[in-house]
C-alpha cells in the first residue's frame, strides 16, 4: 500500500505545491477533483481569506485536501487552532521546526508532513515524530535552501536515513519525472510549476505564459547570501538582483501585481527548472491523467526489463 495515498485519501500520488496567494480553492479544488490532493496556502498571511478558502473547498469538492502551515511566516497560532478544527486531516509544515506544531496537530487527528531541504534537517523532523516528509530539491521553485542539491541526489541521501514516506519535490512536472522520484524511493510527488501554469490557476495569463516560454535555463537562484534564497523566472528586475548577489527589501511588495495584474517586472515570478519543459496551459485534470498514464507505461517497461534481467 502507498503509505501517502493512505496518508492523504487522494486517488492519486500527486500533490499540487502550496503557492502563497495562488494556491487556493479554485486550483485546489481542481486537483482534487482530477485525484490529486490539493494543498490550501497561509503563506499570505491572510488569515481570514485562507480560513474562508480552506471552508469554500468543502463545497467544491468532496474529495480530501490538505493545508499548509509555514511556521515562520506565521503571525499567531489563529490558523492552528482553525486548522485543528476544520476537519482538515492532513498538513504539511515549511520553514522552521514543525516540533511544537506536531502535538496540538495530532491530537486533532491530523498527519503532519514536513518540507526539508537537507539531510540534518530531515533527520530532525524524524526525531521530533513527523509523518512523512517533502524533500525539495533546488531545481523547484520559490524558496530555496542557497546550498543547492538536486532532487536526485537528495532523495537518495534522505532515504538512507529515515524509512518514512517521502514526497519528492522540485524539478517534476509529468510522469517521467514521476517514475524517476519513485525509484529513488518516492511515494508521492509535488509539482508547483506545473500547476502555475494550469488553466484553473488563478494566475494571470501572462504569468503562464512567461513560463510556458521559459527555457530549462529560464530561472535564476537569488539573495544567496541573505535571506529568503529564492528561484524565479529570469526578467529584467531578476537579472539585475543575480548582478548584484541581493534581493531588495521590496521585492515581494508588489507581488499581487504580478501574480494578477500580469506585470511580470512588478516583483520576481517564482518558477523551477520544469518551467524548462511546460510548453502550454493543460486543466488540472489533463495533467494529472497524463502524468499517471506516463507514470505506467514507464512503470510497465521498466517492470519487463527486470522480468527478463535485461536493460
Amino acid at each position: 500500500m502507498n503509505r501517502v495515498l493512505a496518508h492523504t485519501g487522494a486517488r492519486y500520488p500527486i500533490i499540487q505545491a502550496p503557492m502563497g496567494w495562488i494556491a487556493r480553492s479554485q486550483l485546489a479544488s481542481a486537483v482534487c477533483n482530477a485525484g490529486g490532493l490539493g494543498i490550501i496556502e497561509t503563506s499570505s498571511g491572510e488569515t481570514a481569506n485562507c480560513q474562508a478558502e480552506i471552508l469554500k473547498m468543502k463545497d467544491l469538492t468532496d474529495a480530501p485536501f490538505g493545508v499548509v502551515l509555514p511556521i515562520l511566516f506565521l503571525k499567531d497560532d489563529a490558523i492552528l487552532r482553525f486548522i485543528s478544527t476544520s476537519g482538515v486531516k492532513f498538513v504539511t509544515t515549511s520553514a522552521g521546526s514543525p516540533a511544537k506544531f506536531l502535538g496540538p496537530l495530532k491530537a486533532a487527528g491530523i498527519t503532519v508532513y514536513h518540507a526539508v531541504p537537507t539531510v540534518d534537517a530531515a533527520r530532525k523532523c524524524v526525531e521530533a515524530g513527523i509523518d512523512g516528509l517533502v524533500v525539495e530539491g533546488a531545481e523547484g521553485g520559490g524558496f530555496k535552501n542557497p546550498e543547492e542539491v538536486s532532487t536526485l541526489v537528495l532523495l537518495q541521501a534522505i532515504r538512507r536515513i529515515t524509512d518514512v514516506p517521502l514526497v519528492a519535490a522540485g524539478g517534476i512536472c509529468d510522469g517521467k519525472g514521476m517514475a524517476a522520484a519513485f525509484a529513488l524511493g518516492a511515494e508521492a510527488v509535488q509539482m508547483g510549476t506545473r500547476f502555475v501554469s494550469a488553466a484553473e490557476s488563478p494566475v494571470h495569463a501572462n504569468y503562464k505564459q512567461a513560463i510556458i516560454d521559459a527555457r530549462e535555463t529560464g530561472t535564476y537562484v537569488l539573495n544567496k547570501k541573505a535571506s529568503p534564497c529564492i528561484r524565479a523566472l529570469k526578467t529584467e528586475r531578476t537579472a539585475a538582483m543575480h548582478e548584484s548577489g541581493l534581493m531588495p527589501p521590496d521585492t515581494f511588495k508588489r507581488i499581487l501585481e504580478l501574480y494578477f495584474g500580469g506585470d511580470m517586472e512588478a516583483a520576481v515570478g517564482l518558477a523551477g527548472q520544469t518551467a524548462g519543459l511546460i510548453d502550454e496551459v493543460k486543466t488540472a485534470r489533463q495533467i494529472i491523467d497524463e502524468t499517471v498514464a506516463e507514470f505506467h507505461a514507464i512503470a510497465g517497461r521498466m517492470g519487463a526489463l527486470a522480468s527478463s534481467g535485461g536493460f
